[in-house]
């Protein structure tokens, strides 16, 4: 089974957090969507023997795409790859880009899972983040998006300066409220290079406050948790049945292909990716050069990758994937953190409690294993 991820880096406008790759001009649009159906056809014969159990247009912003541009590279692939019967196919799309005609064109084109940017029905937040829509659209997107599917989940972001404990509450419960089950829910980061990360060096903006992105982060698990969702990724919660099939192929280290500007693959253990420019990237494609970069993991990197998201989901992590001198080694840490209640350990598992997913990247790198740990 592989997972097939679609790149689209177009949006209208900026978000002032987002450091992925997108430009906000059309103009390459008609062109990059041309040469990303003969990277389908270039690429096909490598992933011939997988079947195809999930697609995912991301980016940027996907739904900015009509109804028949998504149905053409759906065709491609169709034609190119082995698309398993029952296929998750995942849509992200805003707000700003909803209507009725536009929604029942994307379900009779086979999607069958959207997702939704809302990031936050608090209209100063979605103007402080520089969002295309605001608070009655994203309300409205989701009332009409909920009467053609079933399988809807929806981003917040929260740990913005301005969001109160209130407002973040109210955040939630909305979603809850509108029926939508699943949600994914970040706390805001200042990535390099992003308008925000200037802007707070400038001191034009505040800067983020850890301790309210903790206490958000717990007001987010203790309310959707006694709502009926599952936890089964640090940020990511479900009613029964609609966890993200695609995300959790990620987790799981299942092969995807990525395709577009800026799409990562991995074959294990081969890990692959498109160069972050949209001219650069259909130059490439029209020369028939179908990878970027590359690069072949080592055990350990392997090993610490698996930590690493495993320590992130709810099931953990099993310790029979882990070497003995390895576990050994591990037991000073492992004490360390069972006494500070950041994890437990079960019979052949090791889970973070809600107080350790606050440090799961600490938690995960100190556990990191080098070369020579490896034994046979």
């Amino acid at each position: 089974m592989a997972g097939l991820y679609l790149h689209i880096p177009f949006c209208k406008q900026a978000c002032h957090y987002c450091n992925f790759h997108f430009a906000t001009s059309l103009q390459q649009k008609p062109e990059l969507l041309e040469v990303m159906h003969l990277e389908l056809v270039g690429r096909a014969p490598d992933w011939q023997h997988e079947s195809i159990e999930t697609i995912y247009f991301g980016g940027g912003t996907p739904s900015l795409l009509d109804p028949p541009e998504l149905g053409s590279l759906l065709q491609t692939i169709r034609q190119q790859y082995a698309l398993a019967p029952h296929a998750e196919i995942t849509l992200e799309a805003n707000p700003d880009d909803m209507h009725e005609e536009k929604i029942l064109g994307w379900k009779e084109l086979g999607i069958n899972r959207l997702s939704l940017g809302i990031q936050s029905f608090a209209q100063d937040d979605l103007t402080w983040m520089n969002r295309a829509h605001d608070a009655d659209q994203a309300k409205q997107a989701i009332k009409q998006a909920i009467k053609h599917f079933s399988n809807l989940t929806a981003d917040l972001i929260y740990g913005t300066p301005g969001l109160t404990d209130a407002q973040w509450i109210q955040n939630i419960q909305t979603l809850i409220d509108l029926g939508i089950p699943h949600i994914s829910a970040y706390a805001l980061t200042v990535e390099p290079k992003t308008p925000l990360e200037k802007q707070i060096r400038l001191k034009q903006k505040h800067e983020t406050n850890p301790d309210q992105q903790a206490r958000q982060f717990l007001i987010l698990v203790d309310t959707l948790t006694q709502a009926g969702f599952e936890h089964y990724e640090i940020s990511n919660f479900a009613k029964p049945g609609f966890r993200s099939r695609h995300n959790s192929s990620y987790w799981k280290g299942v092969a995807y292909l990525g395709i577009g500007p800026s799409a990562h693959s991995y074959q294990p253990p081969v890990r692959s990716w498109q160069v972050a420019n949209n001219r650069q990237y259909i130059e490439q494609i029209r020369n028939q050069i179908w990878i970027h970069e590359s690069e072949t993991l080592t055990w350990a990197q392997q090993l610490n990758e698996s930590v690493m998201i495993a320590l992130r989901t709810m099931e953990g992590l099993s310790r029979t994937l882990i070497p003995p001198a390895v576990q050994e080694k591990w037991k000073p840490l492992i004490q360390r953190y069972e006494t500070a209640g950041w994890l437990v350990m079960e019979a052949d598992r090791i889970r973070l409690t809600n107080a350790g997913k606050l440090q799961a990247d600490g938690i995960a790198a100190a556990l990191f294993v080098e070369e020579g740990d490896q034994i046979n």
